[in-house]
Parts: structure tokens; sequence; C-alpha cells
């Protein structure tokens, strides 16, 4: 099967949906040199992502062996995976856990927290609806987060920091664009968030901090945090600063392509040591999981648990952290649904 330029679009893949990162001018590891610019040919993002559902037809295994050629210009090793993006792609392909089905929900999964002991860790909610029409505007705060439970990569989450200046037609009209998101494969092959259960609206509390919340994400294998992420300074919908650190708080001398800091490691949270267990504890039953965090006036409080990340098309310089940190994932036995 030969496919023509346009389909050069499947790549930087998070969740369901595509992560717009600023690419500033950079010289590319080795292994990118062969890699495609999607955006060059098909500017439009809501172009893009209607082209990648529309591949839904595409078997997985091909789909996944497309994308990664795309973004890193080589094959991808699904017989004998080496590195951490190859693992995640056979991840995807051949372990099926129906708790990570409820853990990628934004609502659901604070039942997981709270068998765990951690109703303490969740934001206080105000409600999830199936449709927008269901949401009583006048009952909630001046500021709160509107989510969509199956959103991924910050793109489908709306901050209403004054609600006296909300456009209450204007959000409902994207809150039933989410809504609406037809259940199907994604472009990333993300199993969890298409196995069906809807797309609804997740309304939680608003954490103002000044400067924003630094975003802890412990990269954690079979309850062990082998790394994180310390990512500052984010748009929704688009990247930030990444600090790529030991567990211990230190340096690895990592950056993420497209995503690199330009300043100094934010400091170590005074609850640091708490969130270290409760990634853990959260993370010990699969295989590999994102655990993320924040700290929130001395506190710890939860964000998200995410299976693949960046749907695990992200580069490194070096490019050898993405075989080191693939020698800490230990694949498991394949699983499908029972």
């Amino acid at each position: 099967m030969v496919f023509p330029p346009e389909y050069d679009i499947f790549v930087e893949l998070s969740g369901n949906s595509i992560m717009e990162s600023k690419h500033h001018s950079r010289r590319k590891p080795p292994s990118l040199n062969n890699a495609m610019d999607y955006k060059k040919f098909i500017q439009n993002r809501q172009l893009r992502l209607k082209l990648l559902r529309m591949m839904c037809l595409i078997p997985d295994t091909l789909m996944l062996k497309m994308q990664y050629r795309i973004k890193f210009g080589r094959s991808l090793n699904l017989k004998n995976p080496q590195r951490f993006t190859e693992k995640l792609q056979w991840y995807k392909l051949h372990y099926h856990d129906s708790e990570m089905i409820r853990c990628v929900d934004k609502y659901e999964v604070r039942g997981y927290l709270a068998e765990r002991g951690f109703m303490d860790l969740l934001v206080k909610s105000y409600g999830v609806y199936d449709s927008p029409e269901e949401i009583n505007w006048n009952t909630l705060p001046n500021s709160f987060v509107i989510k969509d439970t199956l959103g991924g990569g910050g793109t489908a989450v709306q901050i209403v920091r004054n609600a006296e200046k909300l456009n209450r037609e204007q959000m409902q009209l994207q809150l039933q664009q989410w809504c609406d998101t037809p259940i199907c494969r994604d472009g990333g092959r993300e199993w969890p968030y298409y196995s069906g259960k809807r797309h609804r609206i997740l309304i939680e509390e608003y954490l103002d901090a000044p400067g924003g919340l630094d975003d802890f994400k412990f990269f954690c294998f079979y309850g062990k945090p082998e790394f994180l992420y310390v990512v500052s300074d984010r748009t929704l919908g688009d990247g930030g600063k990444i600090h790529i650190l030991n567990p211990d708080y230190t340096d690895t001398g990592t950056i993420r392509v497209g995503d690199e800091p330009d300043g100094d490691i934010p400091p170590k949270p005074s609850c640091y040591a708490e969130m270290i267990e409760i990634a853990k504890a959260l993370s010990k039953p699969f295989p590999h999981v994102r655990v993320d965090l924040y700290a929130y006036q001395g506190k710890v409080k939860f964000g998200e648990l995410t299976f693949y990340n960046a749907s695990g098309y992200m580069s490194y310089q070096p490019d050898s952290f993405d075989i080191e940190i693939g020698k800490k994932f230990v694949l498991p036995p394949e699983q499908s649904l029972k």
C-alpha cells in the first residue's frame, strides 16, 4: 500500500488528539534526519484530525508502523522492541487491561484513587455531564476548569477565571463538539479512549497559583518511578518547559525535542517525598503508567494517569535516553480484555 504526502500527518499524537507544540529552529538528532514535517502538507489542525479519523480502517499494526517511520525516519521493531518509544507501541497493541479504561477517564479515575485511600488528592468536582445542556451555570463558582473526560494533550480543557465574562453560548458549542466526538479508533491507536465510553464534560475546581502550577509527571514501571518531567510555563494545548529529572530530583542531562527548558529547574516542593510514594502506589498494578501530580499550597493534588506519553512519538537528546528507558520497561505477557 502506497500513501501520498497528504498522509504525512501521523505524528505528535497524544491521547485522542494532536499535540500542537511550538517548534523552534534546532538541530535534529541523527535519527530524525529522515523524519517528515506533516504540518507543511496540511496546515489546518481540524482537517488533520478529521483525516486521522478517516484512517480508522487501517489495521493497527500498519498504522503504528507508518506513524513511527514518519516521525523518526526508522522502522518500528515490534518483534523485539528495545526503545521506550517502540515498547509503547507494543504496549498499545498487546496489553489490554480493563482497569486502564477506567483510569484514562478523568472522572472515573477518581474511583480508582478512592479505592486506594487517596481521596484527599482529588480536586473538588462540581459535576459530570453528558451534555452541555445539563449544566446549571448559575450554580458554579466564579472560576472553574472544564474538561473532556476522554480528552488528551491539554487540547480538551477550558479554564474559566471569571464566569461573569464567560460567553456561555460559545462555550456550549465547544463542549458539544467534545460530546459529539466519534467513538472510533484514533490516530494513535490508544485503545482505552475508544472502548465504548462516551465523551462527557467534567467541571472541577480551579487551582489558582501565582505563576501557574508546575506539573510533576512520574514515569513508573510496576510501581517504580524511573524519571519524571517537571513541566512549567505550560500553555493549554501546547508544550511547556520540560526538565527531565531522576527520582532524586537531579538533572538527567536529557531534553525532549520541541520542549527544551530555558531556565533553572523549579525548586523541589516540600511535599516531593510524598509525591514519590503516591506515584509508587498508583502505578503498582501497571507495567507502565505516567502519574501526574501537582504541589498546591504545600499539598499534593492529582492530575491524571497516562499510559502512552505523547502516544510514544517523543524524541530525546541524547537519543540514547530512549534506549536506556526502554531497558526499564519490562514488557508483560500479552493480555486481551476479558
